[in-house]
């Protein structure tokens, strides 16, 4: 299945396949090509037909989910990708052929899609007992990252003779995004994908005022972590809401669900192709045996 959507890592193309005649799109020394020779050239092509798809898959789930997305929940998860890439953003943005634009409209795409799939798939107390297992509550640490072992052993000798965490971090820390900030990092929980595995899994462990005895290995060296907030995890029903959000996160990655869910969507659409070299352009989501798929 070809993916539907694509964030920062692709061109959001937005052809307008409808209305073409001779209007010129481009000239030559050579002759012109007009809208209506480009138009059949970019339907023969896969790409053109990829285009068509996600156009139609876009309209229908607009039209279906479009009060379920709203502008602050594009807006959120835009800001979210500004933070991540700071002062680079732009460059990202650039690298991939997006405007900061496209990429909302994507955002968006990808938002009402994750809509469909919450709408289209059942979730079960037994799912929502086995995501619990790996759940964490958003926590919140101090961190001191160093090169070496040794020093990060320096460190916790020092904490365990009583130094403040806020001062070792501002002497000893390579980090200079959070040294002066007493070592804190942004809040994160189990299903945070921008720290380190084996830094997550330290902190989980710990409870309100401790810190690692060992220094952690990551990637990027070796830290010591201590713990400022870990807030009781509870049962998994005091985090219905949260279990099924991370569910659906994962259903999003499996390309069976999505098949499924597109199918349901674009049926439900009543779509009619009236080109008829496109007629079979959605065949892979509207013939019988598309819905017989999980």
């Amino acid at each position: 299945m070809k993916k539907w959507l694509i964030v920062l890592a692709g061109v959001m193309m937005s052809f307008t396949l409808a209305a073409c005649g001779s209007k010129s799109v481009a000239t030559t020394n050579g002759g012109k090509i007009t809208e209506s020779a480009y138009y059949s050239s970019l339907k023969s092509t896969s790409s053109g037909k990829q285009v068509l798809q996600q156009m139609i898959l876009n309209k229908v789930l607009e039209k279906q989910y479009g009060k379920k997305v709203s502008k602050s929940q594009v807006n959120s998860e835009y800001n979210k990708y500004k933070k991540q890439y700071g002062s680079s953003f732009n460059a990202v943005l650039q690298q991939n052929g997006m405007t900061a634009s496209q990429l909302k409209d994507s955002i968006r795409s990808n938002l009402l899609l994750k809509a469909a799939v919450k709408d289209n798939v059942n979730i079960t107390d037994a799912q929502l007992k086995d995501q619990f297992k790996s759940y964490q509550p958003k926590v919140t640490v101090n961190q001191i990252l160093v090169s070496k072992k040794s020093t990060a052993e320096t460190v916790i000798k020092q904490l365990k003779q009583g130094k403040s965490f806020a001062s070792l971090a501002k002497k000893y820390s390579t980090d200079t995004a959070t040294k002066n900030k007493g070592g804190r990092v942004a809040p994160f929980d189990n299903t945070n994908t921008t720290y380190d595995t084996n830094f997550k899994n330290a902190a989980f462990k710990l409870k309100n005022g401790e810190y690692t005895k060992t220094p952690v290995k990551t990637q990027y060296g070796y830290q010591v972590i201590q713990m400022v907030n870990h807030p009781a995890k509870g049962t998994y029903k005091d985090h219905e809401s949260e279990l099924k959000s991370q569910i659906v996160d994962k259903k999003m990655a499996d390309s069976n669900t999505l098949h499924s869910v597109v199918s349901k969507v674009l049926k439900k659409g009543n779509v009619t192709i009236q080109d008829k070299d496109l007629q079979n352009v959605l065949s892979d989501y509207l013939s019988s045996s598309s819905s017989s798929k999980k």
